[in-house]
């Protein structure tokens, strides 16, 4: 078996380089990846038009909704690798590693199934528009057909950056960008194929990721080696699993059907309303991206130093962390509050999408900060074993609350800008709420 290398081991070195070296490499990984999501919307809504734009925006909230609980489970898989890896248990870290394979291959399985047969009626439920209703419906089968590909992809990359490598996933995705983005131009362009193109480009490009990543845990010698023959469910790894990561899965579902509640209002105003968010969903995704980062960097970094009984060395990387993360989220929310119009543009050229999607911008930029704090507070707890807690906050403010004030609000004035502005209210609430109990909780030396 292989010795370890200091690259892999958040436990040594200067607590900076680890963290930053970490999480560059998933930043740029995060970076190709929205690209080629965002590659999907500008070739749709420049060679098939608005209406194209909107069915393949009104599935963004779905689709979330749909993977959602799988990749929280995925995230508690990632802090039990984590743990173990840190604490140098080989044993239960090949036991981890097959137990989150062999979820992820059910995981994959159920999800195509639910995702195929029950597209129409839940796309109804959240009132698409019957123009919209034919192609909404067409991307989200076609996508959902390639499940076990995300989903497999997901499990691996988790896999690899709970013992700290965050480099092999970026070399494969940006080898699935560019096949996604050579692949969505030649099925659109070139076959005439519609919005089944570009979501069959999807498919295959993650089917790509997940065969490098797998050949990568494949060939590896450390501890975390994938070996085909051994993948099973092992009960008592799998409800550590399930423990950490069942609360994430029900956060993110829930939000998700918040977030669908709120996507069902937008589509209420017609489709360049829905073209226009949706545009900003895609621009908002590069805000995301620091956090995204980070938060996956702090919870590796929290989930390995806490495995080795290094309190202290913890704290001070969940600070430093959590500063980064705010930081850039924000430098990124002021370039996209200026450049909101142009960036829209790029999407979709009609006047009215480009408002739609510029009003939104300039109402969530600003407040990026927020978001960045809530999700880095929420990792670092995630990894140190305590994502009851993330999820209470974000179910109470993302959930709940902002559902309610949108129904009462939005029924005293119909207006977008009530949607517009409930993102930023439930940032400050869940930011608040995380900032109380992460001074006053005594959170840390109870892993």
């Amino acid at each position: 078996m292989e010795e370890r290398t200091s690259s892999t081991l958040m436990t040594e070195g200067s607590i900076w380089k680890r963290i930053i070296f970490f999480a560059i490499p998933i930043f740029l990984g995060n970076l190709f990846q929205q690209m080629y999501n965002t590659a999907d919307s500008l070739i749709v809504g420049n060679f098939l038009g608005s209406n194209a734009l909107a069915a393949v925006s009104s599935s963004g909230n779905l689709i979330q909704l749909m993977i959602g609980f799988f990749n929280g489970i995925a995230l508690g898989a990632g802090v039990v690798i984590a743990r173990y890896f840190g604490a140098r248990d080989s044993e239960h870290v090949e036991k981890a590693v097959h137990t989150t394979v062999a979820f992820g291959i059910v995981a994959g399985i159920i999800l195509t199934i639910v995702g195929v047969f029950f597209a129409p009626q839940i796309l109804v439920w959240m009132k698409t528009p019957e123009n919209v209703m034919p192609e909404s419906t067409a991307y989200f089968r076609v996508y959902f057909m390639g499940s076990l590909g995300f989903v497999m992809y997901n499990m691996f990359v988790g896999i690899l950056q709970a013992v700290g490598d965050s480099r092999h996933p970026l070399y494969y995705l940006i080898l699935s960008s560019v096949v996604n983005v050579v692949l969505d131009i030649t099925f659109i362009t070139v076959f005439g194929m519609g919005v089944e193109g570009a979501a069959l480009a999807t498919d295959i490009s993650q089917l790509v990721s997940a065969i490098l990543c797998m050949i990568q845990l494949i060939r590896s010698k450390a501890e975390y080696r994938l070996r085909l023959r051994r993948i099973r469910f092992e009960w008592d790894i799998f409800k550590q699993v399930v423990q950490f990561g069942l609360p994430s899965g029900i956060q993110n579902s829930i939000i998700s059907i918040a977030n669908v509640v709120v996507q069902s209002n937008i589509n209420s105003f017609g489709e360049m309303a829905m073209a226009g968010c949706g545009a900003y969903s895609k621009i908002e995704g590069f805000g995301f991206l620091p956090i995204t980062s980070f938060t996956m960097a702090l919870t590796t970094f929290v989930g390995q130093n806490l495995g080795a009984k290094d309190y202290e060395r913890t704290k001070k990387g969940a600070r430093f962390g959590i500063a980064c993360a705010m930081i850039l989220a924000e430098l990124i929310g002021i370039v996209i509050f200026i450049a909101a119009p142009v960036f829209t543009a790029a999407f979709d050229r009609t006047p009215e999408v480009i408002l739609f999607g510029t009003e939104r911008a300039r109402t969530a930029a600003l407040f990026y900060c927020l978001l960045a704090y809530s999700h880095s507070v929420a990792a670092v707890l995630r990894g140190a074993g305590k994502a009851v807690i993330p999820m209470f906050v974000m179910m109470i403010f993302w959930c709940v609350i902002r559902v309610a004030v949108l129904t009462a609000v939005s029924a005293l004035i119909p207006s977008i800008a009530v949607v517009y502005w409930i993102y930023p209210l439930t940032w400050t609430l869940s930011s608040i709420a995380f900032f109380i109990y992460y001074k006053k909780a005594n959170w840390l030396y109870s892993f």
